[in-house]
């Protein structure tokens, strides 16, 4: 009888015994660690965020500390400032303990991991916050790491990547670990602010990471730097890895994998390499005009219940709230501050937490797959095995086994197909009706650049003034001459075969078109500078553009805007015109 009630019992649940996977015999010699560890931290979880000196995750470790539920480790660059603020604050060092991470360093990632191990004794780390990032818009050429990587996509991506693989093995023990990326609107192109406007987030086919992303290869496509795009193309990596890691870790480790938008945090440090202007008029854009301003004391509070809520442990999930915007802003938003409930800004409270939807670049699990490779190649991670069954039954050692070499011979095979070449091997090129778009684009972009673009690009330094110091200074390494791109390398030579060669010629079709190019610019530039109608089509665009200026202008016994244009256009005109590297 009793025999049959126990079996009852194990056919009752598939998981009767889950409850026995994390027990464990703890040696002698580790008995003494465990008392120290529980002396130590007590039954608070261990929490490890990234950036804590200023900003979200200053706000957020508030959040957590006040509980009195969790130690926290700020993993900060400048360890008197973090003082200063966990002093201001009132962290207390029996529940905060500041560690030193430069992010522009991978050497110092490891450094401070290895810290973080020491420190922990034998205590789990129950979640793993990636928030600090840098955002650096305004300017005109990349800053590189001490790696030789560009700062924005190795701060905000890269260097939370190494961290990732480096602790991942140190959450497992956890009974509710979590790994939270922060994300951004502007890396989901399904959304007004991340679709709508110029630059989109896009890897493309990934062709920079995979030519190694070194000095001088800025961007993760392998094209010509933009500094917004960089922060919008970082934040679509932190994503898509979340998504990755999820699909890749969850069911074998138990650690939940999720990224969140807290909402436009419009008077973040983030933002401190922006021109004055910008600083001072973008909250009151954000707060009264679209309804998206959030403070960072809510952000905080939102970043905190990802971390806190029983409710977020669910991984595979992008995080919102239903605040922000809605129609009939007017004197409501005036009396309310700004907080006006909708999707993504400020108000909604606790409850009003949501599983958002992601755009398709977002859970591209192919392009994803390449982006997990390419990002352990340049960082050096060294990911953790887990994909083999582990058990002390030797049956299932056996299985365990003979399913690895399975995955390995069937991984062989999906690697012999080579996307983008032909049965011998070479890339497959752009069809001629897609050339001759090519070089129409180009010519027309010519005719533009040398008219309305002059014009825009005077107004742009009048108007926005000049980048501040601090956007300019701080890369770790100078730019590498263009000669030592290896993407331009295979591009002009033609001898390469791989991927990034393909993608090159398949895109600009070097070999076939440069010539014609060149001679379309050349038509373009003669039409410019020597023809009457071009020069006639500048002067009509400044005199209207500056018209009314101008008249006020002439009184104070001043250059006009007209005047200055133009003497720009003329001394532009005599300077030797580059060589296109085209």
């Amino acid at each position: 009888m009793l025999r049959s009630v126990f079996l009852l019992f194990l056919l009752a649940s598939a998981n009767a015994f889950q409850f026995m996977s994390k027990w464990k015999i703890t040696p002698p010699a580790d008995i003494e660690r465990e008392a120290a560890t529980k002396a130590k931290f007590g039954d608070k979880k261990l929490v490890v965020i990234t950036g804590t000196s200023s900003g979200l995750g200053r706000k957020t470790a508030q959040a957590l500390l006040r509980t009195g539920q969790y130690h926290v480790i700020g993993a900060v660059r400048d360890i008197d400032k973090m003082e200063a603020v966990a002093e201001l604050d009132g962290f207390g060092t029996s529940n905060f303990t500041p560690m030193h991470v430069e992010l522009n360093s991978f050497d110092s990632v490891r450094k401070f991991c290895e810290d973080v191990k020491e420190f922990k004794l034998a205590k789990p780390i129950d979640r793993l916050v990636c928030n600090a990032g840098i955002y650096q818009p305004t300017l005109p050429y990349a800053k590189w790491s001490a790696d030789g990587h560009e700062q924005t996509m190795q701060v905000n991506y890269l260097s939370h990547f190494l961290m990732v693989s480096e602790l991942v093995n140190e959450m497992m023990d956890s009974s509710d670990p979590r790994v939270i990326m922060v994300g951004s609107v502007t890396g989901n192109d399904n959304t007004v602010g991340g679709g709508g406007v110029y630059p989109i987030a896009d890897l493309k086919n990934l062709d920079g990471f995979k030519a190694g992303f070194a000095n001088p290869v800025a961007m993760a496509d392998g094209y010509g730097f933009d500094g917004a795009k960089a922060y919008k193309d970082s934040k679509l990596c932190l994503m898509m890895m979340s998504n990755f890691l999820h699909a890749k870790y969850n069911k074998l480790t138990g650690i939940s994998f999720s990224s969140i938008y807290p909402g436009c945090i419009a008077e973040s440090p983030l933002f401190r390499e922006k021109r004055e202007w910008f600083r001072k008029y973008f909250p009151i854009f954000m707060k009264y005009i679209t309804g998206g301003y959030v403070s960072e004391h809510e952000a905080g509070q939102r970043l905190f219940q990802v971390c806190h809520d029983p409710r977020c442990s669910k991984s595979g999930v992008y995080w919102s709230w239903n605040g922000g915007p809605r129609e009939g802003r007017g004197i409501e938003a005036l009396e309310k501050g700004g907080q006006i409930s909708g999707g993504g800004g400020a108000g909604g409270g606790w409850d009003s937490i949501y599983e958002n939807d992601q755009s398709a670049k977002v859970n591209n699990l192919e392009l994803a797959m390449d982006l997990f490779k390419t990002s352990t190649d340049i960082t050096g991670a060294n990911w953790p095995d887990v994909s083999v069954v582990r058990s002390p039954c030797p049956t299932l050692n056996v299985i365990g086994a003979i399913s690895k070499a399975m995955i390995e011979k069937e991984e062989l095979k999906r690697m012999e197909q080579r996307p983008g070449f032909d049965a011998e091997g070479k890339p497959i090129t752009l069809p001629k009706t897609k050339k001759v778009k090519l070089v129409t684009q180009k010519v027309v972009g010519g005719v533009l650049r040398r008219t309305v673009g002059r014009v825009g690009r005077f107004l742009s330094r009048r108007l926005l003034g000049r980048v501040p110091d601090t956007a300019l200074e701080g890369s770790f390494q100078e730019e590498r001459p263009a000669e030592n791109n290896p993407l331009l390398v295979a591009t002009t030579t033609g001898s390469s075969t791989s991927p990034v060669a393909m993608t090159q010629d398949a895109t600009l079709n070097q070999n076939n078109n440069n010539n014609n190019y060149n001679q379309d610019v050349k038509q373009v530039d003669t039409f410019m500078n020597n023809n009457d109608a071009g020069r006639a089509l500048e002067k009509e665009i400044s005199e209207q553009i500056f018209k009314e200026y101008n008249n006020s202008m002439e009184k104070d016994g001043m250059k006009s805007d007209q005047e200055l244009i133009e003497e720009l256009m003329t001394n532009k005109k005599t300077e030797p015109e580059p060589q296109s590297s085209v």
